[in-house]
């Protein structure tokens, strides 16, 4: 019998960065989909840094969400995650799917490092999260009043962290299906940053500006944010890079996986408007 016939109703999830911006939405999702949901954050005694917490989290479990803290392209990355996998895969567990993100090189270590584990793998590459402007440092910009950031012209189609989120369950449960590939997902239609604030403020009704920088202007806001100076240089790097138009194009894996269109940015920024992100 392969994976894809067994019954995944009894699936036990491990979803690493549970608190975080797709690890949140993944626990909801794979709990509505009538998972059992195992959290591996600090606070429940996982981290990414300590090995001995690791087994703990993942013994007896049938899967896990892998989303790599800071960047999934971090110098240190490839070698957690591919160490992580593979005391997965040792313990029993699997099935992988990785976060990564669209466009970026560096990524492809960790990509690879998960590839040479041994477990039922599947990368996740994502473009940028709509969510991005409502949480974080840019929802509190956006607040006062001005988002500054290191994109001028460039269209990039931001994606909805619920449709990540979908597709993450829907690999996870789709049995081998989507094993050894992978999946690159992205919004419906291109924007730019300004753009993108633009349609902020028309939904939540006030007068929001947007400011673009140069990247290297931006590592001084950055370290104001509380990133690290090791931080601060590799986030650099990667605005720089992810920002230089290569990203300027749409991806069908939502409507691969999910067999349904992507939602637009248009919707994430009515309904937070409603739930009063940018509220001054």
């Amino acid at each position: 019998m392969t994976q894809s016939a067994r019954n995944t109703q009894n699936m036990t999830v491990v979803v690493t960065g549970a608190s975080g911006r797709t690890g949140r939405r993944v626990t909801e999702a794979a709990g509505a989909a009538g998972l059992t949901v195992r959290a591996a954050t600090r606070e429940r005694g996982f981290d990414w840094t300590d090995r001995s917490t690791w087994a703990g989290t993942l013994r007896g479990a049938d899967a896990a969400y892998l989303v790599f803290p800071s960047d999934v392209g971090a110098p240190d990355a490839a070698r957690s995650v591919g160490l992580l996998a593979r005391e997965a895969v040792g313990l029993g567990v699997r099935r992988l799917v990785l976060l990564s993100a669209r466009g970026e090189e560096r990524a492809r270590p960790t990509e690879e490092a998960l590839r040479q584990s041994g477990a039922e793998w599947t990368v996740v590459r994502a473009a940028w999260f709509a969510q991005n402007f409502g949480e974080g440092p840019a929802a509190a910009e956006l607040r006062n009043g001005e988002l500054v950031f290191p994109a001028d012209a460039v269209r990039e189609p931001f994606v909805d962290a619920r449709d990540v989120a979908d597709v993450v369950v829907a690999v996870l449960t789709a049995g081998d299906r989507y094993a050894g590939q992978a999946v690159t997902v992205s919004g419906p239609r291109l924007l730019t940053f300004g753009e993108a604030v633009t349609e902020i403020a028309r939904a939540a009704g006030r007068e929001l500006a947007y400011r673009p920088v140069p990247a290297r202007a931006y590592a001084e806001r950055l370290a104001g944010f509380g990133a690290a100076a090791g931080e601060v240089d590799a986030l650099v790097e990667l605005y720089e890079s992810l920002l230089d138009g290569r990203n300027a194009y749409l991806s069908d894996g939502v409507r691969e996986v999910l067999g349904r269109e992507p939602r637009d940015f248009a919707e994430f920024a009515r309904e937070a408007a409603a739930a009063g992100v940018w509220k001054a």
